[in-house]
């Protein structure tokens, strides 16, 4: 089905809850939704089938769809839910340490605009600790960008690569961002994003501060950085309300609607596969 389903091997993790070959993971019966967003679900800009089911992350994103007349949508929990249930007993890390901080992103349509050295010095007058700069693909692939952060004397990491048209998906990447997540006592970036949930999920504090800088031709829809800032206040500032937090977040990845291994094989089309790539 649509090859977004694939993105940051969220197919892979599913298979995986499932009992399935997370190899090759199964035709996925509908549209996953791969990141979080303020709107329906859907990607702007994405190719999508009329009719075919939205698998969304929250009862908030459901409204949403179905108030601007989507139809066929379903909550079936963030993905990363599903990998924190299958990771659950892993080993806890020795000792939470300093920060990983997410610099906003572009990608391949869009590149971001702002001034990376001025949120260097952000970073370095706000984090009490060592910080990790975790970059996008995208940015990790400019070596002016990249240079500018281990200058800085941060460490520079990437998850991998998100994968597109099927092809090149790093299977394990939120795997790898897990574990990063894990290794570190706050988590914090420019803008409120899927990370920042992650993050909090797996026991961060919190922080979202600095420019937030601009996207080229960002998607207005529906309301955009305004919007975000002024429905979680919240999860704004260099010190977040953990408790607050957690509950936002959890409420945001749906973990409440995560569905047993048996009842997502059905939701996705797994329960008699055909074969075949999701």
């Amino acid at each position: 089905m649509h090859h977004a389903n694939h993105f940051y091997g969220h197919a892979h993790v599913l298979a995986r809850y499932c009992g399935l070959d997370d190899g090759h993971p199964p035709r996925i019966n509908g549209y996953v939704q791969h990141g979080w967003n303020i709107g329906d679900g859907l990607a702007p800009g994405h190719p999508y089938a009329e009719r075919t089911p939205s698998l969304l992350w929250s009862e908030q994103t459901r409204r949403r769809a179905w108030s601007v007349g989507r139809r066929n949508v379903v909550v079936t929990g963030a993905p990363f839910a599903y990998l924190l249930d299958l990771r659950r007993d892993d080993p806890p890390p020795a000792a939470r340490e300093g920060t990983i901080w997410y610099p906003f992103h572009g990608w391949e349509g869009q590149h971001v605009k702002g001034d990376h050295k001025e949120l260097i010095a952000r970073i370095r007058d706000t984090e009490p600790g060592p910080v990790t700069v975790c970059l996008y693909w995208h940015e990790y692939g400019m070596r002016r960008v990249r240079r500018l952060y281990e200058n800085a004397g941060f460490r520079v990491i990437c998850h991998g690569y998100r994968g597109h048209w099927w092809r090149d998906t790093d299977p394990l990447f939120l795997d790898k961002q897990l574990t990063e997540l894990r290794r570190h006592a706050r988590v914090a970036s420019n803008r409120l994003t899927s990370a920042i949930f992650y993050g909090i999920a797996a026991g961060c504090e919190p922080a979202v501060y600095g420019d937030p800088m601009i996207l080229a031709k960002e998607d207005p829809t529906f309301g955009g950085t305004a919007r975000i800032r002024r429905q979680w206040p919240q999860l704004h500032g260099e010190s977040v309300d953990l408790p607050t937090a957690v509950g936002i977040a959890r409420a945001e990845l749906g973990t409440d609607h995560r569905c047993t291994p048996a009842e997502l094989r059905e939701l996705l089309g797994w329960a008699h596969p055909a074969g075949g790539t999701s």
